[in-house]
């Protein structure tokens, strides 16, 4: 049986992967959903920092440039390594 009284502590890190993962899971549905190429979009923004790149279809150009660019690179980068 699980303890629910017990504190269970969360990484900031590990939030702010588990934030980015999934803002660029609705920034890829949404780039797909609209008949784009994720993978081209999402390079082409992350080379020019051009917003253009993203829709604004399901608020993901906003959802792209809350986050910092080199961050996204960073999430892609070890998500890759991990595999």
């Amino acid at each position: 049986m699980k303890d629910i009284g017990k504190t269970k502590v969360f990484s900031s890190e590990d939030m702010r992967r588990e934030m980015i993962r999934n803002s660029l899971e609705t920034v890829i549905g949404a780039l797909n959903e609209r008949g784009y190429n994720a993978v081209h979009q999402i390079t082409g923004y992350l080379i020019s920092n051009d917003p253009a790149y993203i829709s604004s279809y399901r608020n993901a150009r906003n959802l792209i440039q809350q986050i910092d660019r080199d961050e996204i690179i960073e999430e892609l980068v070890k998500a890759y390594l991990e595999k």
